[in-house]
């Protein structure tokens, strides 16, 4: 579900509940096309198909995360100190270009959600590759592999007695 959907979700159909218990089958038949808003006195309830709700939530949590990340990455760059233990706080082992960069890749995957049904797949695929990328940098078995001699043996070519 993309912002424009969402941008309409009130652009529905107004019912009271006494149109609700009289007609159960024809507004749920209008639910399937648009949201239907219930209203009983100076109550309301939103009647909305599982799958769009599902959608709401998934923006909402996957919003949040973005704006943590984003905020913990600009809060870096102004040299203020995030600890490991934060959810975001491996961003700390990169360097300003490298947190620019990180910035500039996520809010350029984040203008594309309202066009693209993987926008935000997208941005998730884009932090955990950078989330890989920290594990790396701050892993001292990868930097003791790195680190390690080489001990490459060249390959010699196959001869005619004895293929390999």
């Amino acid at each position: 579900m993309s912002f424009g959907v969402l941008s309409n979700i009130f652009a529905d159909d107004l019912v009271t509940a006494t149109e609700l218990n009289r007609q159960p089958g024809k507004i749920l038949d209008r639910a399937l096309e648009r949201p239907v808003t219930i209203t009983r006195n100076d109550q309301s309830f939103a009647l909305l198909r599982r799958d769009h709700v599902t959608a709401l939530v998934k923006v909402a949590t996957q919003s949040k995360s973005l704006f943590e990340a984003l905020t913990v990455a600009y809060c870096l760059l102004t040299g203020k100190k995030i600890g490991f233990e934060h959810p975001f706080g491996w961003l700390s082992v990169f360097d300003s270009d490298e947190l620019q960069e990180f910035i500039k890749e996520v809010s350029e995957a984040f203008r594309l959600i309202d066009s693209s049904s993987t926008g935000w797949d997208m941005i998730e695929a884009i932090i955990h590759e950078w989330h890989e990328s920290a594990i790396a940098i701050t892993s001292d078995e990868l930097a003791a592999a790195f680190r390690a001699e080489i001990d490459e043996v060249p390959l010699t070519k196959p001869s005619a007695e004895n293929p390999a």
